[in-house]
């Protein structure tokens, strides 16, 4: 068993340079107040991006999703955008990450406390900015299939914590993924409210039928970036698409699935719940779709050579 997130250890992660507030520190003092917000109550919202052909991929998406999400807790009015991708491109350049492989994870809290307490009332100092960038490469085989499994954990209701808030407070997420853990799958499938198939634990779920791709409406999932360029795609093509409420009876008699996510892309799914999900191997439309993401990542972010410059 693994993970949709397994990646290959790097050496050169040990002595990566990690951005705090406008600094560069090593990775052994790389560190945070004990009263920062997002130890004591999780309150920060995080972006990841993939760095492709020295490029940051779908950097215009990410940042609208981050500026919602800095909106939403009003963070927005103390935070400029465009220093928060320089400080992403300082943060590469300092580790000389230029090509590929390569994924960043921007963490902003609204701060440290004068003591601990929920109230954003009892900050003081201005928000808290993390940048962190390693070295990862997907470690999971092509050809092994991720084993997903249903959990009790549901995703919630927008009037209780909004599925579309990309905030350090992952606990159902994390719960989700132990039940799955303990049940030997690689990741967790989650119902909404309705019991209908919602997403995964950390990345968003698809499943295709008779040729025709389902996934779920939306309104109970993170607006996954990945997941937004696959739905795409199969309008572009002309691959049928259905974003659509469907239950696991629909899910069990699937020819294939897949999820989507901004480190693994698209990785295919062989089984859920013990039931084996077409003939076990990646299916032809799962296949297509990760050869047109591809050439969107290309399209995306040009490798740019030596001539050209």
């Amino acid at each position: 068993m693994g993970t949709t997130h397994e990646f290959s250890e790097d050496p050169r992660n040990q002595d990566i340079q990690i951005y705090i507030n406008g600094e560069l520190f090593a990775r052994q003092e790389a560190k945070v107040s004990v009263f920062d917000s997002a130890f004591l109550v999780g309150d920060g919202v995080w972006e990841s991006f993939r760095l492709h052909n020295g490029k940051l991929a779908f950097v215009k998406q990410h940042l609208a999703r981050l500026k919602a999400n800095l909106r939403a807790l009003d963070y927005d009015r103390d935070i400029p955008i465009d220093q928060l991708i320089d400080g992403v491109y300082q943060t590469l350049q300092a580790n000389q990450m230029i090509s590929n492989d390569v994924h960043i994870r921007l963490m902003i809290s609204r701060g440290n406390k004068r003591s601990p307490s929920q109230d954003p009332r009892a900050n003081i100092g201005g928000p808290t900015v993390v940048i962190i960038a390693e070295y990862k490469h997907p470690s999971r085989e092509e050809d092994h299939g991720l084993e997903l499994f249903t959990v009790h954990v549901r995703r919630g209701s927008p009037d209780v914590q909004d599925p579309k808030l990309h905030t350090h407070s992952k606990l159902n997420c994390i719960l989700a993924c132990i039940q799955a853990t303990k049940a030997g799958a690689d990741e967790a499938l989650m119902l909404d409210p309705l019991g209908f198939v919602s997403t995964c634990n950390s990345t968003n779920f698809f499943m295709v039928l008779d040729q025709q791709v389902w996934t779920s409406t939306g309104k109970y999932c993170l607006n996954g970036i990945t997941r937004g360029n696959v739905i795409d795609l199969c309008k572009r093509h002309g691959i049928a698409l259905f974003e659509k409420d469907f239950s696991l009876y629909d899910v069990y008699s699937a020819d294939e699935a897949f999820v989507t996510g901004t480190f693994g892309g698209i990785g295919f799914v062989s089984m859920i719940d013990g039931r084996q999900i077409g003939d076990g191997r990646m299916g032809s439309t799962t296949r297509s779709l990760r050869a047109l993401y591809s050439d969107l990542l290309d399209e995306e972010c040009p490798l740019v050579t030596q001539t050209e410059e």
